[in-house]
């Protein structure tokens, strides 16, 4: 992608280490994806849970749609911290299943179906409203019953509360496409930049697609997910801001960000979006009790921070660790050398897949010097790109020379 030239600057120092920063910040989110073995059990398994699903006698089955949600639809998820396996959330949407029935009993069919399959029986775990399969040290999906919401005109649905007494609004079909919208917002940038790197009536969405660019709000989630892991590691209280208030508040904050300010560099925009995240917490007043209200904007009825009005140990977490967040990534583009900026991140992001990205970036810059493609050019630095100031860094040939 090409970003906008709005005013001629030229590449000073600051600028330019703020651009290094986010690059590192990008091979960091890389690390953290999923790699391509996983993608592609993850697409297989998904497939194949979809089709036995579907391909069952019950004619409530027969007529399913099931798709990815969660942060696998979304392209955010990151690798687990202390854990090995991953999640993948799915969706049994059940077309023709009546709200006048009950949610243990969409929930029972799913399980009994999936019992029948021997496989799957031996992996099968019950959560309050879902089903997981667990494929031993890789991942595990959750498949989520849910049921056509007739009330909602944005095509919502109705998923079983905790207790399965009764159903409540979702729509995670249309928080999806309101989030690639804003995903597919840019930036506008003071610095001209170029970037080079069905069965019957089931249907069966196809698996996400895999796309290399992924774009700063995508970025921002995953590095304030990540962020969120490391800073609750030793926490043993369940009170780490959950992923979906994460994301909306990083995604709406974005989108006025990007509607309303012009950056140097990318790690700018991550900077504002994440001072800007608060901003969006509603504080209305209901019964005469000022509430915390972090809304799905694709329907009606749905708090992601509805337990922060029960728990107020929830509220505080988040606003902690807002802070620290904010803190921590504001600093970065103060720190000068590869030691100290790897300091940082070590702190924040978890040091193993930090230094295996900086080893990586050592390996580059060393292969480079020796096969004499490593230059050094006033302002920039080192760099691997030649020009007309830029002179070849000689080889290191550890002899003192």
């Amino acid at each position: 992608m090409n970003y906008m030239l709005t005013t001629e600057r030229p590449q000073d120092p600051v600028l330019l280490r703020k651009a290094e920063i986010w690059s590192i910040l990008e091979e960091i989110c890389a690390a953290l994806d999923l790699t391509e073995t996983q993608y592609e059990a993850a697409m297989k398994s998904y497939e194949a849970v979809a089709d036995w699903l579907s391909g069952s006698d019950d004619p409530v089955l027969q007529h399913i749609e099931v798709y990815p949600h969660g942060s696998t639809g979304l392209g955010t998820s990151v690798k687990p911290l202390q854990r090995e396996d991953f999640d993948v959330d799915l969706i049994c949407l059940a077309l023709l299943f009546s709200a006048q029935r009950s949610p243990t009993e969409l929930k029972r069919i799913v399980g009994d179906r999936l019992r029948q399959n021997a496989r799957y029986a031996a992996m099968l775990e019950e959560k309050k409203r879902c089903w997981r399969l667990n494929y031993a040290r890789e991942f595990h999906l959750d498949i989520s019953p849910t049921i056509p919401n007739i009330r909602c005109s944005n095509g919502g649905e109705l998923v079983p509360d905790k207790k399965l007494r009764e159903w409540k609004p979702t729509n995670p079909k249309g928080y999806k496409a309101i989030f690639e919208r804003r995903a597919a917002f840019y930036p506008r940038m003071r610095l001209q930049k170029s970037e080079t790197y069905a069965r019957d009536d089931a249907q069966i969405a196809p698996f996400p697609a895999r796309t290399s660019a992924k774009g700063i709000l995508r970025r921002t989630v995953q590095l304030l997910k990540r962020h969120r892991d490391v800073a609750f590691m030793n926490i043993e209280a369940d009170i780490a801001p959950i992923s979906i208030i994460i994301t909306t508040l990083a995604a709406r904050s974005y989108e006025l960000c990007v509607n309303n300010f012009t950056f140097d560099t990318e790690l700018d925009v991550l900077v504002a979006t994440i001072r800007m995240m608060p901003h969006f917490i509603e504080r209305p007043i209901v019964n005469g009790r000022r509430m915390y209200v972090v809304p799905n904007e694709a329907t009606m009825g749905e708090n992601f921070a509805e337990r922060w009005n029960a728990e107020p140990e929830r509220t505080k977490a988040f606003y902690d660790w807002h802070a620290k967040a904010l803190a921590d990534f504001e600093k970065l583009d103060n720190l000068e050398g590869l030691d100290l900026i790897t300091m940082g991140l070590d702190k924040s992001l978890g040091s193993n897949v930090v230094r295996k990205v900086m080893d990586a970036r050592t390996n580059v810059v060393s292969e480079a010097r020796s096969a004499r493609k490593l230059y050094v050019a006033p302002v920039v630095g080192l760099t691997l790109s030649s020009g007309a100031q830029a002179t070849v860094v000689p080889r290191n040939t550890h002899f003192g020379d």
